[in-house]
């Protein structure tokens, strides 16, 4: 697109293999699995048991000592979000407030906070189940639901702050306030698809002119009952109990089911000239996104285009904002989640755009490792293509073989692959809903 060129300089992942940038990196590398039997209640009644979580997370590590009083209206997607943008900031070399009130912004850069933007992925937020049940209960009359006692009674079993915890917008209005970020600010809920398009109305935010800085991607837990019966009911999930790390499988020929997960990523976008004025460690530059929708069933929303039209168009579009034919792309970061019709869609779509190049052009996917978080998926797939072309490496794809012959496509199963890259192609796709989006990403050279 026209306008100023927009350049990435901070990275916040906040996965189950690793939080921040150099520990995500290095699990990626090494094929290590953030899969286990979920901890976090017990699955045992829902057939599917196994999911991504992050162990020891706590919102006061990435917070000021006055905010932490807001931790009491936090949900688990909040606090993501939260953690992830102080892994970005930090990653980029930014003062905020935050870090400032931390004592942790030496010889940080001084943001202007009326020209710091935000735009962030959300889903759908989990109650608190113990504490809805208990207000539930309360207005329970002889077995059956009272509006009366609900009313009178049962809602004082809530805090009166009780929807703000489960409000999509309250990512970014946390983030917002805990780093003073006053420019142009958003959330999008588009299942998978939330942080490509996040990211993507931020690189045009900055591009425009709106804004010198904007941190945008996403977070989502699907580490919880409802989610996880949400996603059983829909058919989704793998029921590989018994092997945990084996069961997220995007393209492999044997594949069952996605993965419930947690974790999500931020990253930082800004003006180039800004991010040269203060001496910005650069990780790549971002030249392109496209967004398409192609839900064509109205009996089966959540069901893919068969020839993965909605990809194809995104990527079509990526590409020619980006001004570059298919035969530049060195590297595709699929969104392959381990759903048979989904990888198939996906792999049909990206062939019909790369053509005779699909074969030399390598395509990564990390989903094995980590699962599927909905909302905070595509963050995290994103930063894995910004660090793959910024190291020149492509970490395994270590679930994914035998490939599912009808998803040709060039996949690193073993490596990790040296590859000097010049473009990436990062992919995204909604599981409902028909949202597809496309970022492309430029190794930086000046």
């Amino acid at each position: 697109m026209n306008g100023r060129r927009v350049v990435i300089s901070g990275l916040g992942p906040v996965t189950p293999i690793g939080i921040g940038a150099p520990a995500f990196w290095d699990a990626l590398l090494e094929a290590r699995s953030g899969i286990r039997r979920l901890q976090a209640f017990d699955p045992m009644r829902f057939e599917s048991q196994v999911g991504g979580e992050i162990p020891s997370l706590s919102v006061a590590d990435y917070v000021h000592k006055g905010y932490r009083k807001a931790a009491k209206i936090m949900a688990r997607d909040i606090v993501l979000a939260v953690a992830a943008a102080h892994q970005a900031v930090s990653d980029a070399g930014l003062r905020t407030r935050c870090l400032l009130e931390r004592g942790e912004a030496e010889g940080g850069f001084p943001v202007d906070s009326t020209r710091f933007g935000a735009n962030i992925g959300a889903g759908l937020i989990c109650a608190d189940l113990p504490e809805l049940a208990e207000a539930l209960y309360g207005a329970s009359e002889e077995g059956r639901f009272s509006f009366a006692r609900w009313g009178n009674e049962a809602m004082n079993n809530l805090t009166p702050l009780w929807l703000l915890k489960f409000l999509p917008n309250m990512l970014a209005c946390h983030v917002t306030i805990v780093h003073d970020a006053q420019g142009p600010s958003n959330t999008i809920t588009c299942g998978e698809a939330s942080s490509h398009l996040a990211i993507g109305e931020g690189y045009r935010t900055v591009a425009r002119g709106a804004a010198d800085v904007c941190i945008c991607g996403g977070a989502e837990s699907k580490t919880n009952p409802m989610a996880l019966l949400r996603q059983m009911l829909g058919q989704r999930l793998s029921r590989r109990n018994d092997a945990p790390e084996k069961a997220c499988r995007p393209f492999a020929a044997d594949r069952d089911g996605t993965v419930v997960s947690e974790g999500g990523g931020l990253v930082i976008l800004e003006a180039l000239e800004h991010a040269q004025r203060r001496g910005a460690r650069i990780y790549g530059e971002l030249v392109g996104f496209g967004a398409a929708q192609d839900a064509y069933s109205a009996a089966q929303p959540s069901d893919p285009h068969p020839e993965g039209r909605g990809v194809a168009l995104a990527v079509r579009k990526a590409l020619d904002d980006a001004g570059i034919p298919p035969q530049r792309v060195d590297m595709v970061a699929t969104a392959a989640c381990g759903l048979v019709a989904h990888d198939r869609a996906e792999a049909v779509g990206l062939r019909g755009v790369l053509g005779d190049g699909t074969a030399a052009t390598r395509a990564m996917n990390v989903k094995a490792a980590l699962g599927n978080n909905g909302a905070g998926s595509g963050a995290i797939d994103f930063i894995a293509a910004v660090l793959a072309v910024y190291h020149g490496a492509i970490p395994p794809a270590f679930n994914s073989s035998p490939l599912d012959p009808a998803c040709d496509l060039n996949v690193v199963t073993a490596g990790p692959v040296d590859a000097g890259m010049e473009y990436a192609l990062s992919t995204a796709y909604a599981l409902g809903g028909g949202q597809n989006a496309a970022l492309v990403i430029r190794r930086f050279r000046g």
